[in-house]
């Protein structure tokens, strides 16, 4: 199995969709199930070996950088994002001195997960499915049918070699993009701009056949609204 010991985590969004909770604190500090947010990923990162997590900052930029000093757990290395919000591919790219050269874990923030069993296998099986030579991205799944908190149709078709094609002109796709990814760091290189989205880079991948996927086995809740909040902490309690 690959051993990836560097993460980064897109913690500097505005959280707009999920006010009045963010009124007074970044979206990484929303709680479900008396665990933030940003609590929540970092253990899963941490389980699957994980060291060091370089966290980009933006909205409530001191309150989250003095929370994230609570953990001596992990190392963390803040990405000062105060100045500009840059989008998935920008903090990517202004994040990259502090990354280094190999492959990262890249993940958002507000995915919550339950794996059937009990287990805690996902980003594990990621890691194990993981070849740095034949992908540039490899991104983890769930199962639209077993996902919650967003409006969605779905993002991908997933084929039996793990290649992934984007749902296109299709009524749906069954599965989508869980928020937690494998990269190599210098996928943003060539980009000019300073903000920018990763989706386009995913889908000039996708159409080179470089582009693949992992599926977890359970339930994904995407916490981005206080109903979807709300929603979560229901159901990690009912578990």
């Amino acid at each position: 199995m690959t051993q990836i010991k560097t993460a980064m985590v897109l913690a500097a969004g505005l959280g707009t969709r999920m006010r009045p909770l963010t009124d007074d604190r970044p979206k990484a500090l929303v709680e479900v199930g008396g665990r933030t947010l940003i609590d929540h990923m970092i253990d899963r990162l941490k389980s699957a070996g994980v060291e060091r997590c370089v966290v980009n900052v933006h909205y409530f930029a001191d309150r989250l950088e003095a929370h994230l000093k609570s953990r001596n757990d992990v190392e963390i290395i803040i990405s000062d994002e105060r100045d500009k919000l840059l989008e998935t591919g920008g903090g990517l790219k202004k994040a990259r001195p502090l990354l280094g050269d190999d492959p990262v874990l890249v993940a958002n923030i507000d995915s919550v997960w339950i794996e059937d069993g009990g287990h805690d296998r996902a980003i594990a099986d990621m890691l194990e499915q993981w070849k740095p030579d034949a992908m540039d991205a490899l991104l983890l799944l769930a199962d639209m049918a077993r996902s919650s908190g967003f409006d969605g149709a779905g993002d991908f078709f997933l084929g039996d070699d793990q290649r992934l094609s984007f749902r296109g002109k299709a009524e749906s796709a069954p599965f989508n993009y869980m928020g937690v990814h494998i990269t190599h760091p210098d996928i943003v290189a060539d980009v000019a701009e300073d903000a920018f989205s990763l989706t386009p880079i995913w889908r000039q991948k996708a159409a080179d056949g470089r582009l693949f996927g992992t599926r977890m086995h359970g339930d994904w809740m995407h916490v981005g609204d206080p109903a979807a909040r709300d929603a979560a902490e229901a159901r990690l309690q009912r578990a």
